[in-house]
């Protein structure tokens, strides 16, 4: 039981520290530096341990080495699941699939550079490229909370406990996938496109000329509130038909951060989105799509008789 102990603590390390990798993925977009190492992969310039000569050198190859740590760490994951819980296991799925998802994101990363799909490459290949890879992202990010969740403690999850539940859940998790792909986008406009004031920047989301992802970042903010409704509405609903203490509080949990997450998309509208505010807000956002799996996890292994919608 020890040892299962501190497997969950070191799943929730694995989990915090993909979550700064994915940080500081996001601070190489924003600052241009994702051909800092040339079109070579995984080495850096044709080197392994290279000397940088630019900034955008060493952003690059520290978020190659810390890349390469998070994939070593996720196979760690995998092969300690494997060694303390026996077959057919919950924590044994979550584990593999996170493995699964980790080499998928290496790969994804790797095509991005072989590509040249970095730095101010503008082209729509690029846009679908960065759509891939963040809903690769949020799929290891969802595997590895779910495998925290389970080393925890937290049972198997039961689809068929209740329908409407069930929907709602999903609806929520895919909408929340979606939204985190507008939201990529519009980065990666503000990236390319920079904006010197607030009416410059509308004045380059609505003009009929402007680049395809100017066009589409526009869009954003009002899906994100749209959607944000509706998650409201279902956590504090699904938390309402279960009647589990755990849905309850991680739908304040969501509510609180949803607010905050509201705030920041504001600021990065106004602010014309500086740096560190995007990061801030791809952060929150990481944080809110965690807390979204796990009030599914709660609610979809809540017991069977909690599980009645209240009249």
């Amino acid at each position: 039981m020890e040892r299962r102990s501190r497997f969950g603590h070191f799943a929730a390390l694995v989990l915090v520290f993909n979550l700064a990798v994915i940080v500081w993925g996001a601070y190489v977009r924003a600052t241009g530096s994702g051909a800092g190492c040339g079109d070579h992969w995984p080495t850096c310039d044709g080197q392994v341990v290279p000397r940088p000569r630019s900034t955008e050198m060493f952003i690059e190859y520290t978020h190659r080495v810390t890349s390469g740590l998070s994939l070593v760490l996720v196979l760690a994951l995998v092969v300690m699941a494997f060694r303390r819980y026996p077959a057919g296991h919950r924590v044994r799925l979550g584990a593999a699939l996170s493995g699964v998802f980790i080499l998928t994101e290496a790969l994804l990363g790797a095509a991005l550079v072989l590509f040249r799909l970095v730095a101010h490459d503008a082209s729509l290949l690029r846009a679908w490229s960065h759509a891939a890879h963040l809903i690769n992202t949020f799929t290891l990010v969802a595997m590895l909370t779910l495998t925290t969740w389970w080393a925890m403690g937290g049972a198997a999850l039961s689809w068929s406990r209740s329908r409407g539940v069930s929907w709602a859940v999903t609806a929520g998790l895919v909408s929340t996938v979606l939204i985190a792909v507008t939201g990529g986008i519009a980065a990666l406009g503000d990236t390319l496109f920079p904006a010197r004031s607030l009416a410059e920047g509308l004045a380059q989301d609505f003009s009929p000329t402007a680049h395809i992802l100017l066009q589409l970042r526009v869009w954003h903010p009002f899906a994100a509130i749209t959607v944000g409704v509706y998650l409201l509405a279902m956590v504090w609903g699904v938390h309402r038909a279960v009647r589990a203490p755990l849905t309850g509080r991680f739908a304040l949990l969501f509510s609180a951060l949803f607010s905050l997450q509201l705030v920041l998309g504001v600021l990065n509208v106004v602010w014309l989105a500086p740096t560190w505010l995007q990061l801030t807000h791809l952060f929150v956002a990481d944080l809110v799509w965690c807390t979204l799996v796990l009030h599914g996890a709660a609610a979809l292994s809540a017991p069977r008789a909690s599980a009645t919608p209240t009249a």
